[in-house]
C-alpha cells in the first residue's frame, strides 16, 4: 500500500469536491458544539444522512432505472434473440432502433444510469476522504490537536518519534516535518500511542492528556474510540475483559455487512437469461454475496468513524430503495407506456418539419429522373441500321479517307449530330 498524507486531498476533482463537503461537515459540528455535544461519530451520521439527501434526486433516478429496466428486460432480451447471429449493418441498424424505441417505451435512458453514477463517485470519494481525516476539514478538531503538534515541533528529537508511529498508520513524512502531519498522526493514535507519546516526553505530559481527553470526548461514540478499529478494540476487549466493548467492535462489521446485504436485496432483481448473458448474472450474484463480506473486512480493519459512515449510508439507501420500490409498484405500466410513447410522438412532431425538409431536398434533386420516360430498348436490326447510318453519315465526305481534313471533318459532323 502507498504512503498517504492525511491533509486535505489534493486528488484532481475530488480534492475541490472534498473541500466543500469539509465546510458542511465543520458547519454542522460548529451548530453541534453549539449544543454542547462534540461528538464526532454523531456528526459523521448527521453528514452523512445530508449528503445523501442532497444526492437524492441522482440515487432516487439511478434507483428507478434498475426498477424499469426488470420490467424491460424481458422485451429487451427478444430484441438480441431476434438478431443474434445477424452481424450485418442492416440487421444491426434495426436492432439498435428497436431497442431505442423500447427505452423511449419506459421513458429511459441507456446512458441515465452511468451518468448518475459518474457525477455521484466525485462527491461519495470526496466524502470518504472528509471523514477518514476529520482535523483537515473541521476547525474545531483541528484546534484541540495544534497546541500539542506545536510544543512537539519545538522538541527535540521528535521527528523521529514521530516518524515511528506516523509509519504504523501509513503517514509518509517525506516531504517535510509539519504541524498538519504531526496532527494527522496524533489524530490517528490508538489509546497505547498515547501512552507511548507521554513517556517518551515526559515534560509534555501534562498537554498530552489534556489532548488525548479532549480526543477521546470528541471520539467516543457509543462507548466505542472512533478512531480505533474494531479489530484493536476486541483484542483489547478480550485482553481486559471489557465484553460490551468486544460486542460493540463486532456489531460495526456485522451491521456493515448486513446494511450492504440489505441494499443488494432491496434492488430489483433480473430475470435469468440464457447463454453468455446467464455467465454475466451468475457473476453479479456473486459479487452481491461478496460485497457484503468486503464491507465486514474492511469495517473490521479501517477506523470505526468509517464504519459508522458505511452503516448510516446503507441505511439511507436502502430507505431510498424501499420509497422507490413502493411508488414503481403502484405505478400503471400500461399508463406509463401510453404517456411515454404520446411523449415521443409529440417529439417526432417536432423534428418532422426538419426531416421533411432534409427528406424533400435529395427528392427534387432527383425528381428529373422520375419524370423522364425510359427510352425504349432497340431491337438487333434497329442496332445495325443506326450502325449503318452513323457510318454512311461520317463516310459521306469529298476528303480523303485517313486524311487529317478528313478526321476533322468526322469531328464537326458528330458535334453537328449531337445538337440536333
Amino acid at each position: 500500500m502507498s504512503k498517504m498524507v492525511l491533509t486535505k486531498s489534493s486528488i484532481w476533482v475530488i480534492g475541490p469536491v472534498a473541500t466543500v463537503l469539509g465546510v458542511i461537515m465543520n458547519a454542522i459540528f460548529g451548530v453541534l458544539d453549539m449544543a454542547n455535544i462534540q461528538n464526532i461519530g454523531l456528526c459523521i451520521i448527521l453528514f452523512t444522512f445530508l449528503i445523501y439527501m442532497l444526492l437524492s434526486p441522482l440515487t432516487v433516478k439511478q434507483q428507478k432505472f434498475s426498477k424499469l429496466s426488470a420490467h424491460m428486460n424481458p422485451e429487451l432480451q427478444k430484441i438480441q434473440k431476434k438478431y443474434k447471429g445477424k452481424d450485418d449493418q442492416v440487421s444491426m441498424m434495426k436492432m439498435n432502433e428497436e431497442t431505442q424505441l423500447l427505452y423511449a417505451k419506459y421513458g429511459v435512458s441507456p446512458m441515465g444510469s452511468c451518468l448518475q453514477l459518474l457525477i455521484q463517485m466525485p462527491i461519495l470519494f470526496a466524502l470518504y476522504q472528509v471523514i477518514w481525516n476529520i482535523p483537515a476539514y473541521v476547525s474545531h478538531v483541528y484546534n484541540v490537536f495544534k497546541p500539542l503538534a506545536d510544543a512537539l515541533m519545538n522538541v527535540s528529537g521528535s521527528q523521529t518519534f514521530m516518524e515511528e508511529l506516523a509509519k504504523a498508520q501509513n503517514i509518509s513524512y517525506s516531504n517535510g516535518y509539519t504541524v498538519e502531519k504531526i496532527i494527522d498522526t496524533l489524530y490517528k493514535l490508538k489509546p497505547a500511542n498515547w501512552a507511548e507519546l507521554a513517556a517518551e516526553f515526559p515534560n509534555l505530559s501534562e498537554l498530552i492528556e489534556s489532548t488525548q481527553a479532549s480526543a477521546d470526548h470528541m471520539n467516543y461514540f457509543l462507548g466505542l474510540n472512533i478512531s480505533d478499529s474494531p479489530m484493536n478494540i476486541i483484542q483489547q476487549g478480550f485482553s481486559t475483559g471489557a465484553w460490551l466493548l468486544v460486542i460493540g467492535a463486532i456489531a460495526i462489521p456485522v451491521l456493515a455487512a448486513l446494511t450492504q446485504w440489505l441494499n443488494t436485496k432491496l434492488m430489483p432483481q433480473q430475470p435469468q437469461p440464457d447463454g453468455d448473458q446467464n455467465t454475466l448474472a451468475n457473476s453479479m450474484k456473486t459479487m452481491n454475496l461478496l460485497m457484503p463480506l468486503m464491507s465486514a473486512f474492511f469495517c473490521l480493519t479501517l477506523p470505526a468513524g468509517m464504519g459508522i459512515y458505511w452503516i448510516a449510508g446503507a441505511v439511507i439507501r436502502s430507505i431510498q430503495q424501499i420509497v422507490v420500490n413502493k411508488h414503481i409498484d403502484k405505478m400503471d405500466m400500461d399508463e406509463l407506456i401510453k404517456k411515454n410513447e404520446e411523449k415521443v410522438k409529440k417529439k417526432q412532431e417536432k423534428l418532422g418539419v426538419a426531416q421533411q425538409r432534409v427528406v424533400n431536398s435529395p427528392a427534387k434533386v432527383n425528381t428529373r429522373n422520375i419524370n423522364t420516360p425510359a427510352k425504349k430498348a432497340m431491337t438487333p436490326e434497329e442496332r445495325q441500321a443506326s450502325i449503318k447510318s452513323s457510318t454512311e453519315y461520317y463516310k459521306n465526305s469529298e476528303e480523303k479517307p485517313g486524311s487529317i481534313a478528313a478526321k476533322a471533318r468526322m469531328v464537326e459532323k458528330y458535334n453537328e449530330k449531337n445538337k440536333k
